[in-house]
């Protein structure tokens, strides 16, 4: 399996499977999470091996129709995220709060440092 599999696993059952990489569909029904690498560590060892883990910094976004729905769903977001199993995660900072002004759709987005199996 992926990291990004595993996240996947990890999340859509918080939003009844409307969980997407990168980007949501049109037209997606509210909640849904959204989840995309942003960086990540490089890591190599000086015998220049790679090691057998990897890191990735990963995005988890919430859109809701309310605040309070985003920040609660964010809230488990981050709860199922750090009691995974699959990887090994830090959370990088508090979800941010966040608004999309042509949907009205209301957002939490949080930073996540991943460690898994390369």
């Amino acid at each position: 399996m992926s990291v990004e599999t595993d996240i996947f696993d990890t999340l859509q059952g918080l939003v009844s499977g409307r969980c997407y990489p990168d980007e949501a569909p049109s037209g997606a029904a509210l909640p849904y999470i959204v989840y995309q690498q942003i960086g990540g560590e490089s890591v190599l060892y000086m015998e220049n091996v790679l090691p057998s883990k990897k890191n990735g910094r990963y995005q988890v976004a919430v859109w809701a129709t309310t605040r309070t729905e985003a920040a609660s769903v964010s809230l488990a977001a981050e709860a199922a995220m750090v009691a995974s199993t699959d990887f090994q995660v830090t959370p990088l900072g508090a979800a941010v709060a966040d608004i999309d002004s042509q949907t009205n759709y209301r957002g939490a987005r949080q930073d996540f440092s991943v460690w898994s199996d390369r």
